[in-house]
């Protein structure tokens, strides 16, 4: 699956508070418009003699997916996740990180209501390429990532899309309790706690809904895939954290760029090991490509850095996901600064 699914994107952030431009809100109203006007009842579907065989079989699974998350998971019973929408293109969005050259640090980009987010999703490839570019004549690491799924944060319903519907299943419910999990909390100016907290419910979720309902053999490629991503991320937060240490050092920025391109040398060394003990599996080559740089290491360090705090929180609440939930929005509720410790003590 790789951190395809983490991407979450508060695309709505201008429409529902304020803009940095109107060519940016113009395009978020847009591409949501669009969005709407292709959605269809799920039930509907099912009716219809004329939906493709394939395409219903998937949307029964999304329906008790999709009753599971409430039932069992004690997240939102709402409308997300009960329409479908075809967009004709294989990414709802693009989200664009930029991070300075001598920094593991994302820039962010600020709206009213949702606070900084460490991201900027266009629903046009184009129009994310184009401030891509921008970014990098200005001397920013630039990362672009295809997005299959947002997240309208509980204002709108959320709704299934054809960007992700024939993933494997287990894929697929992964993403639906992560997306849900953004509608329990969402906290302003903290991705990285936002995600975090998401991929701890989701992690959660499919391994709850594989014990009741997965075979043996999805089970074993889930704990294989977890094992994965753990593997990953570790290798990220290593080199992110050399990093980091360098671009703090008191050399001269030459000796930096040299520094940096050996540091970014090894990682791919590193990586290209970590492959072959996968068995040659390259779910992550797009989030850390040859030209990997300071952008797209912050895209996956924001999705995973704080998940065994958070996992450590929910076994202390002895799995109990509506109790976490509650511990966790009585977390947020303290100041930046004093949340990690909080989250460290219990």
């Amino acid at each position: 699956m790789g951190f395809k699914y983490f991407g979450v994107m508060v695309l709505l952030a201008p429409l529902l508070g304020g803009c940095a431009n109107m060519g940016y809100y113009l395009q978020s109203v847009g591409g949501q418009m669009e969005i709407w006007k292709r959605e269809q009842p799920i039930e509907t579907l099912l009716a219809d003699q004329t939906t493709p065989p394939g395409l219903k079989r998937r949307l029964e699974d999304v329906l008790r997916v999709r009753e599971f998350a409430s039932r069992e998971l004690a997240l939102p019973d709402n409308g997300s996740f009960r329409k479908y929408a075809d967009l004709k293109r294989p990414y709802v969005l693009w989200n664009v990180f930029a991070a300075p050259e001598f920094s593991v640090k994302p820039k962010e980009w600020c709206f009213i209501f949702v606070g900084c987010v460490s991201y900027r999703g266009y629903f046009s490839e184009s129009e994310a390429q184009s401030i891509a570019e921008d970014r990098r004549s200005q001397g920013y690491d630039v990362f672009v990532a295809g997005v299959p799924a947002y997240s309208t944060l509980g204002w709108f319903d959320d709704p299934v899309l054809n960007t992700f519907i024939y993933d494997p299943e287990t894929e697929v419910a992964g993403l639906i309790f992560h997306e849900l999990a953004h509608q329990v909390l969402y906290v302003k100016d903290d991705t990285t706690f936002n995600e975090s907290f998401a991929v701890t419910v989701q992690w959660e979720g499919v391994s709850r809904w594989l014990a009741q309902y997965g075979t043996s053999e999805q089970r074993a490629a889930f704990d294989a895939a977890q094992r994965r991503k753990e593997d990953f991320a570790l290798l990220v937060m290593k080199y992110g954290s050399r990093l980091d240490e360098l671009y703090r050092s008191d050399i001269s920025d030459s000796q930096k760029r040299e520094s940096k391109r050996q540091i970014f040398s090894e990682l791919q060394q590193d990586y290209t090991q970590l492959k072959a003990s996968w068995g040659g599996f390259s779910g992550y080559d797009h989030w850390l490509p040859p030209q990997a740089n300071n952008a797209s290491l912050a895209s996956v360090a924001a999705y995973t850095q704080l998940v065994p705090v958070f996992q450590r929180l929910l076994a202390a609440q002895d799995g109990n996901l509506a109790r976490f939930f509650r511990e966790v929005e009585e977390i947020a509720k303290l100041p930046k600064s004093e949340r990690l410790a909080r989250l460290k003590e219990r």
